[in-house]
């Protein structure tokens, strides 16, 4: 059994396919701090409502230093046709293999409707300039959430 992060660990490092092709990692975030969530589904209801609130407050983020990225176990295609449709301005990546999402924790037994699964966690993590986890939200409620971790990253 993996053991759970904690703030204060260093951050798993991790290179990811992103919406629009290329890669995404850890390394491109060094010297600026990262809000890092994961989300179980692109163009599902929460989902979109999660990252259209941490779109419409980038500019913000950005004024306290911080990048964010989404990642979700989605393909790069689904990415990018959801970013499209929402006119979201964050990027996304995108975890088939499914590998960050297990080193992150966001990979996990979920049940619906008394049905067992395997699925993504609705997480999230705000990592320092230096690659250490300041701050873990294990279970995120949509509503209010990019608020709350931007208020948090403007304490840093």
């Amino acid at each position: 059994m993996k053991r759970e992060l904690v703030a204060g660990a260093k951050a798993p490092a991790f290179t990811l396919p992103r919406d629009g092709g290329g890669k995404v990692s850890l390394k491109d975030f060094k010297g600026s701090n990262l809000v890092l969530y994961f989300y179980p589904k692109a163009d599902t209801p929460g989902c979109t409502k999660q990252a259209i609130a941490f779109s419409r407050l980038r500019a913000e983020f950005a004024k306290a230093g911080t990048s964010i990225l989404g990642v979700s176990a989605d393909p790069v295609q689904a990415q990018d046709k959801f970013k499209s449709k929402h006119k979201l301005a964050i990027a996304l990546g995108s975890d088939e293999t499914k590998t960050m999402l297990v080193a992150y924790g966001a990979w996990s037994e979920k049940s619906m409707y008394g049905r067992k699964y395997m699925g993504v966690i609705r997480k999230t993590f705000l990592i320092d300039a230096t690659g250490r986890i300041i701050r873990i939200w294990p279970k995120v409620r949509v509503p209010g959430h990019a608020e709350e971790v931007l208020s948090a990253t403007r304490g840093r």
